[in-house]
């Protein structure tokens, strides 16, 4: 019992100083980056990035149906170069909503500005502006840039005007909406695009009314439409002026019909198309410069979009919302926001107590920086634009961060242990020096004295010492070496660098220039080394498959009597490399049973350890008509991407 708990006491010491390690080398500076990242966040320096990865979600999502409900009529080049003249005259355009009116669409937004005159055609505009009460005529309110208040076309009601003002973000993108504001002299004004959904709802019943759960907001029948605030989503100190909705725009190459004023005149457009549609009327000519810079979508020009498809992209939001039930874009609180990074942070620290392997905690790091980037997808799908950016870097900072404090500790532990293991081998080599050498080298003393030299028990004896202290020299070499090389025996380095049989045959020449007793009755060796596939190997692959070949030539040079043939192949057959040796010694199976008993069993099994390593096969089986064959193989782990070339047989 006593026993017991001094181990378990031990075990419980040991587990708080690993705990106490991990947490200092791993929590407290991943607590750090939560921290920083979280204040670069507060402050407003993640922003653009927030916004660009919002841009990216919005083009990756699938692709959306066209809108019916919408129809736009873009003044095109072809329509200019047809007119001959712009801006375009009044009375063509009073022409266009006359015949657009033939077709009874449910409402016209005209997105144009037309405060002044333009002849030809000015009286017969003023006319038909009086004439079409489903006509939606825009204005500019905000003054910005130099740039004056414009005022709506002259015969349109209040209630016909809507402002068409935007308020485009730090880098000149457009992500929002402005549906509502109130002007210099205090009179609330509606949006262009507010006004149209307005129109058009209520053809369907639905009326504009005050939100619910925010007065302030717009809503239409129980949609409300959540109004944009300075923090929302990735935003930091925005300008949350009037009345803002995000813009969740419509995925597809083309969301909308699209047709041009050419087509409307000369009646080539569907009746069902304009009937009972929202008409938008407006400019898709280059020349014309009404573009609007957005990331989230692909338009034909890149990164920017016409400024009538904004408009489109904004009723249709409203109105599929309400109709459809299509999501519009929602954030969470600041609160949950905050929680939702932080615990993707902690999760970053926690992947190393859940691994203590550097390259697992790398492969687990990618899986859940997929998941991350996964979920948060998924959630703007469902209409939630959660933070990206922030989770991203403290998961993927933490991450690595422990990943290489990892990397550092098993670097340490490895030093650790092989200093232990040299520390192990000096006192097995002391305890043999002080114990067998010691009897070994008076024995031989007693021989030389006895001029007993050439008595075959001498060359064995001596053998024997030489044995020994070769066998701790390996081991201490071996111990020592933290590069690419390969102690084999005392007088032999390899550089494993090198193609793998390269450093095979050196091991070949090597060990039959040792001094074994069968070798020196060898009458024929017959080597073929040939280049094989070594590309996914490890150095310390290489290095037991060298130790391989050593071994199986040493058990033939001291064990297989009689021996005059040795072949050792080493080769690429079909889809497995194969490694192996064939003595013709003694047919008995008395030298692997020697070798076995004098290893201990333990060159066996290295060999068997080895094999399963490579996901391969050992096996020692007597050969015909007699002695012996020792053989390694494993599977060639093809690359499909990459044919094999191998490098010609170094032998030849």
């Amino acid at each position: 019992m006593k026993h017991r708990r001094h181990s378990f006491q031990q075990s419980l010491q040991q587990w708080l100083r690993r705990e106490i390690g991990l947490w200092r080398i791993g929590a407290l500076p991943g607590l750090l980056i939560i921290l920083i990242v979280v204040i670069a966040r507060f402050t407003g320096n993640l922003q653009s990035f927030e916004t660009n990865l919002l841009d990216l979600f919005l083009r990756l999502r699938p692709s959306e149906p066209i809108d019916p409900r919408i129809l736009i009529v873009g003044i095109d080049e072809q329509d200019i170069q047809t007119i001959g003249t712009y801006p375009i005259p009044d009375g063509t355009l009073a022409g266009l909503l006359r015949t657009l009116q033939r077709h009874d669409p449910a409402v016209i937004g005209l997105d144009l500005f037309r405060d002044l005159p333009v002849e030809p055609g000015h009286a017969a505009w003023v006319e038909t502006l009086k004439q079409t009460p489903s006509l939606i005529g825009i204005q500019k309110v905000l003054a910005d840039a130099g740039n004056r208040p414009i005022a709506p076309p002259r015969g349109l009601s209040p209630q016909q005007v809507g402002f068409a003002d935007a308020i485009p973000d730090e880098d000149g993108n457009v992500r929002r909406s402005l549906l509502g504001l109130t002007d210099r002299q205090g009179v609330y004004q509606f949006s262009f695009t507010s006004r149209l959904a307005e129109k058009y709802l209520a053809t369907r019943g639905i009326t504009l009314e005050n939100g619910l759960r925010d007065p302030v907001a717009m809503r239409f029948d129980r949609t409300e439409l959540t109004r944009f605030t300075p923090n929302a989503g990735g935003y930091v100190h925005a300008d949350a002026n009037g009345n803002q909705i995000l813009i969740n725009f419509r995925r597809g190459r083309n969301p909308f019909r699209i047709v041009s004023l050419t087509d409307v005149m000369a009646d080539n457009v569907p009746d069902d198309w304009i009937r009972d549609r929202i008409v938008l009327v407006g400019v898709t000519a280059l020349s014309a410069k009404d573009m609007i810079p957005s990331n989230a979508l692909k338009g034909r020009n890149p990164s920017v979009v016409y400024g009538v498809e904004i408009q489109a992209h904004a009723v249709s939001q409203i109105v599929s919302a309400v109709l459809d039930h299509r999501p519009l874009l929602n954030v969470w609180a600041d609160t949950w926001e905050y929680f939702w990074i932080i615990g993707w942070g902690l999760l970053g620290i926690s992947l190393g107590r859940m691994l203590r392997s550097p390259f697992k905690v790398l492969l687990l790091l990618g899986m859940t920086t997929l998941l991350l980037l996964a979920s948060s997808f998924a959630l703007l799908m469902g209409g939630w634009w959660v933070p990206v950016a922030p989770a991203l870097l403290v998961l993927v900072l933490n991450g690595a961060g422990l990943t290489a404090s990892l990397f550092y500790q098993h670097e340490q532990d490895l030093k650790a242990k092989l200093h232990d293991r040299q520390l192990m081998i000096d006192q097995a080599f002391d305890a043999i020096h002080n114990g067998p050498l010691q009897t070994l080298a008076r024995t031989l003393r007693n021989l030389q004295a006895e001029n007993r030299t050439t008595d075959p028990i001498y060359a064995e004896l001596k053998q024997l010492n030489q044995e020994l202290r070769s066998v701790y020299e390996s081991m201490r070499r071996e111990a020592l070496s933290q590069d690419s090389s390969l102690q084999v025996s005392s007088d032999l380095e390899l550089n494993l660098e090198n193609p793998l049989h390269e450093s095979l045959y050196e091991v070949f020449s090597h060990t039959l220039s040792r001094d074994f007793p069968h070798f020196k009755q060898l009458r024929l060796t017959l080597p073929t080394f040939e280049a094989i596939d070594d590309r996914r190997l490890s150095l310390e692959q290489k290095r037991g498959i060298c130790r391989f070949l050593e071994e199986a030539l040493c058990n033939a040079g001291k064990y297989a009597q009689g021996m005059t043939r040795l072949e050792v192949v080493c080769k690429q057959a079909g889809d497995r490399n194969i490694i192996r040796v064939t003595d013709n010694g003694s047919s008995d199976l008395q030298h692997q049973d020697k070798w076995a008993i004098a290893t201990g069993g333990r060159g066996t099994e290295q060999a068997k350890v080895l094999a399963r390593q490579l996901s391969g096969r050992f096996q020692r089986f007597p050969n015909t008509p007699q002695g012996m064959i020792c053989e390694l193989s494993w599977p060639i782990r093809r690359s499909w991407f990459k044919p094999l070339h191998f490098s010609a047989n170094p032998t030849e």
